[in-house]
């Protein structure tokens, strides 16, 4: 195995992807459709990856997991606005992203990113850091699904210091907000981001770790909820909800925009849109339904352990 740090990344992110992708596919009895892709000489970002992607499957309606390895002579805004001494650097960025959206409104979208930068300023060596999480967004709220959810984050970040949970917690809820609804987008997870401060040993094992513990974090509360019968009533209102989860990623989400204002491949980059969605004017669930529920006890921010 190579020494290299982008190389170890890289190795680590494609036998991720293999395994998550297998995963779901067993439980969903579908197969994913690879769709490795390139970058043209010329463009301003330069690179490769492999796009999965599973579609109008039995229990995901889409579920796409990518992996990419690109570069650029210059970091976008969206990668500096924590470090103004790299604004641009060239830089390298690499991860595994993953989206997956359930046909089954009982079944919560999950989100899922493990990435690390490399840039070289101008006068020094080359700096890198780490980024990533994952995040439930339920359309029905279940108490056991998002202590589940968390207890199994706060787990897996125990090692790396008791401040870690807590911390990438907070994080989370505020960066998956919906600022201009004045509304969280699920029940949050863990995130993190600009994360150097262990190193690289440290911030690479803090990074395997949250990436290993996707599966034990989501798939229990799939296979618990994909055979719940619904009707019209709950898909008219997950529709909707999708609908807010589309705000937050072209609005405010910062991987979509560093993608886009780098130069990134758009097919790959939007492939954690849902399939279907609606919007709906000033829309509001009755009091006393489980529409209503959701919105007033879980898209909330609450310490769930």
């Amino acid at each position: 195995m190579s020494t290299d740090p982008v190389s170890l990344m890289r190795e680590y992110l494609l036998g991720l992807q293999q395994r998550i992708t297998s995963a779901i596919a067993e439980i969903d009895g579908h197969s994913f459709r690879s769709d490795a892709w390139e970058k043209a000489p010329g463009e301003p970002l330069q690179g490769a990856g492999v796009t999965q992607i599973l579609e109008d499957g039995a229990v995901f309606e889409r579920a796409g997991c990518g992996f990419s390895h690109v570069s650029g002579s210059r970091l976008p805004p969206s990668a500096t606005q924590h470090r103004p001494e790299l604004a641009g650097a060239p830089f390298e960025a690499l991860g595994v992203s993953l989206v997956f959206h359930p046909r089954n409104p009982y079944v919560p979208t999950v989100h899922m990113n493990v990435r690390m930068i490399s840039a070289r300023p101008a006068h020094g060596e080359a700096v890198s850091w780490f980024g990533g999480g994952m995040d439930l967004t339920p359309y029905y709220g279940f108490e056991e699904d998002a202590v589940h959810f968390h207890r199994t984050c706060a787990q897996v970040l125990a090692p790396f210091g008791a401040d870690k949970y807590p911390r990438f917690k907070a994080w989370c809820d505020d960066y998956f907000c919906l600022r201009h609804r004045g509304e969280q987008r699920g029940i949050g997870g863990i995130f993190y981001d600009d994360l150097s401060e262990l190193g690289f040993d440290g911030g690479f094992a803090l990074t395997r770790a949250v990436g290993d513990a996707f599966l034990h974090a989501y798939l229990p509360i799939v296979y618990r909820r994909k055979d719940t019968p619904w009707g019209e009533r709950e898909r008219q209102h997950q529709l909707l909800r999708r609908g807010r989860y589309v705000e937050f990623n072209l609005v405010w989400d910062r991987g979509t925009h560093f993608g886009l204002q780098s130069g990134g491949r758009a097919e790959s980059i939007l492939m954690s849109m849902p399939p279907l969605v609606r919007w709906a004017y000033d829309e509001r669930p009755a009091p006393g339904t489980p529409e209503h529920r959701l919105l007033t006890e879980f898209l909330v921010r609450r310490d769930w352990l």
